[in-house]
């Protein structure tokens, strides 16, 4: 049982004795107390203005910093109340001596917590206890979750439960260097990585508000995609084609201005009511008319995506000059 210090008395200073070995020995007596031995009932103890009871008993039954304190040992400060004063924040004491008590306490969620209860434990000796702390620390040190978890799909029925399953506008990296019949021209590497780093960085600037996917499986090289409600919003292929004379190479392109405005675009689904009209216009999601035809456009927003590819079929390609190139539309 514990109190805490108060009233007028608590604004006076006290008067302190130290209190010798001699003096916890049966027939002696600080300050008008009952002499601390065994056989006393309660101890009362000031830990740091915290004020606790309790028994010899408990405080000598371990071999502990407290066991040689009052065992007669060491010397123990009291004031005119009879108080036996320690210098210690009492903030974790009841836990020291409720684990003095049954050999076992619950322990305190909070990390921070728990490294104080360790230092306390560790100040006093209380070996049982200090093992307890440091084992709980490892565990939670083992189980911390990553701060941003990122699922790969492994199969198409796999993302459709995974846009099912959340009520996040989701993006979806599709990247499979693999998926490709030709040769890549000389910047291909670099503009895939560039996009793989990108949605990592998105990822974890947004892994709040949004779920992101990765696919290594698909059809595509490197395609972006944008769900909203469980439905597909906007696609971002960064895939085109270089006609050569000798061969054709694919070429793998970082628009990194459209992947962002398509990103902020999906943010407006994050309400579970839906788009607001005038934000979607405002943000091109919308196409413009009026009249008769507005409440169609609305009802074909409902299946239209929007497709970018950057540019399908390009005029040029990555060669050194000197070498003859054809160009196809």
């Amino acid at each position: 049982m514990s109190a805490e210090a108060s009233g007028p008395a608590a604004a006076e200073a006290p008067s302190l004795e130290v209190a010798k070995p001699s003096d916890l020995e049966p027939g002696s007596a600080a300050y008008g107390l009952k002499p601390l031995t065994t056989n006393s009932k309660y101890v009362k103890l000031n830990v740091g203005g915290s004020l606790h009871y309790t028994t010899l008993r408990t405080l000598t039954g371990q071999d502990t910093r407290l066991k040689a304190m009052f065992s007669g040992r060491a010397e123990v400060l009291t004031d005119a109340g009879g108080w036996v004063l320690i210098d210690r924040s009492g903030r974790h004491f009841g836990t020291i001596l409720n684990y003095l008590r049954d050999g076992s306490v619950p322990l305190p969620e909070s990390t921070r917590e728990l490294g104080e209860l360790l230092g306390e434990a560790r100040h006093y000796l209380v070996q049982g206890l200090i093992e307890d702390c440091q084992l709980a620390l490892q565990q939670k040190r083992e189980n911390v979750s990553p701060l941003c978890l990122i699922p790969t799909v492994t199969s198409p029925r796999e993302e459709q439960q995974l846009l099912a399953s959340t009520s996040k506008p989701v993006v979806k990296l599709l990247h499979n260097r693999s998926n490709n019949k030709y040769s890549y021209t000389s910047t291909s590497d670099d503009n895939l990585l560039k996009n793989i780093e990108l949605f990592d960085k998105l990822a974890l600037r947004f892994h709040g508000r949004l779920l992101f996917l990765k696919d290594v499986l698909g059809d595509e090289i490197c395609c972006w995609s944008f769900y909203g409600q469980g439905r597909k919003i906007a696609e971002v292929c960064c895939t085109s084609i270089v006609y050569a004379t000798e061969k054709k190479q694919t070429k793998v392109e970082f628009p990194e201005a459209r992947i962002f405005e398509e990103t902020l675009n999906i943010l407006i689904y994050e309400t579970p009511r839906g788009p607001d009209p005038a934000l979607l216009e405002a943000t091109g999601g919308a196409a413009g008319g009026g009249g008769a035809s507005r409440g169609e456009d609305e009802d074909n927003r409902e299946h239209r995506v929007r497709r970018i590819h950057v540019r399908r079929h390009i005029t040029h390609d990555e060669r050194p000059h000197g070498q003859q190139i054809v160009f196809k539309d």
